[in-house]
């Protein structure tokens, strides 16, 4: 089983493990700090990672030269190892409410839903900071609980899994059992965020940043289909590195699954191509394709 414990992934757990112990004992500003600097050193310096990024920079800005896709591969790793630290230790994260501010039309969509007794979807992407998205709906009484990827070392999970419960509940693992959960609690009138920017191996072939990739639907078919805004939402990080202004844009206009899909990816590309630094490069976002082709062919 990929969550067992064993001695192999312990002994994967244990630098996590040591920059945990040493981050608790730091304070908050300071720990960001650290955290920003593991990243902005071993992610560019590790081949896999560094490679990951830069090709994917280069199949989105094939003009940029080697040298500007380091410096940004850099920033992109600062800007993820200040992000995971915030959410490994959320429960203290939550409590600087004073970095969050938050507008945009889509709020009001989300409060008319909240007193109506009628539930939302509340999509985003690995960008800037996207547990403050919650972490504000929380505070202003719009809990929203979310899909998490669970994940395959069991002692670094546990601390991902408490450091997002600290952001609104319910919180969900993907899986046939989650989904379920999820469209209980938004029948019941609940608040969902989903992250859609990762692959789905079983999703449609749809334009993310001008080239295909395999993309999940289900947030607007669930959106369709029980009559529920869906509402992009961005949490994008500061030049001061700790501020973050959410904004909660305009809902997709209700038509059919793959158009609305095809505009949620719009707006999460025109957010990237805005801050490329702070999206997390590190997804494999457009693999597969040829794969889906050949399936899709061969059932046609």
């Amino acid at each position: 089983m990929a969550d067992k414990k064993t001695l192999t992934t312990f002994l994967q757990y244990i630098p996590i493990w040591v920059s945990l112990m040493l981050g608790r004992m730091m304070s908050f500003r300071m720990r960001s700090g650290f955290f920003a600097g593991l990243g902005g050193f071993f992610i560019p310096l590790v081949p896999q990672s560094r490679n990951r990024i830069l090709g994917g920079l280069k199949r989105v800005f094939p003009d940029m030269s080697d040298q500007e896709g380091l410096a940004l591969c850099k920033q992109i790793g600062r800007n993820s190892g200040r992000t995971i630290a915030e959410i490994l230790f959320n429960a203290e994260y939550k409590k600087h409410s004073e970095l969050f501010d938050a507008q945009g039309p889509g709020l009001a969509f989300l409060r008319k839903a909240k007193s109506e007794g009628k539930g939302a979807i509340i999509v985003s992407a690995h960008f800037g900071q996207w547990e403050a998205i919650r972490h504000y709906l929380k505070s202003a009484d719009m809990e929203t609980g979310a899909v998490y990827r669970k994940n395959s070392n069991p002692w670094y999970e546990r601390d991902f899994l408490a450091g997002i419960e600290q952001g609104g509940a319910p919180i969900v693992a993907k899986s046939t059992k989650g989904n379920m959960r999820m469209v209980r609690h938004l029948r019941k009138g609940g608040f969902f965020a989903l992250l859609v920017d990762q692959k789905f191996q079983n999703g449609e072939l749809l334009p993310f940043l001008g080239h295909e990739a395999l993309t999940p639907t289900a947030a607007a078919e669930l959106a369709l289909r029980y009559d529920l805004p869906l509402v992009p939402a961005f949490g994008t990080r500061d030049d001061n590195n700790f501020n973050i202004h959410v904004e909660f844009e305009d809902p997709i206009v209700h038509s059919d699954a793959l158009t609305m899909t095809r505009e949620v990816n719009d707006r999460i590309s025109a957010r990237i191509m805005d801050k490329p630094e702070q999206w997390y490069w590190l997804h494999q976002r457009w693999d597969d394709t040829a794969l889906y082709h050949r399936v899709r062919g061969a059932k046609s």
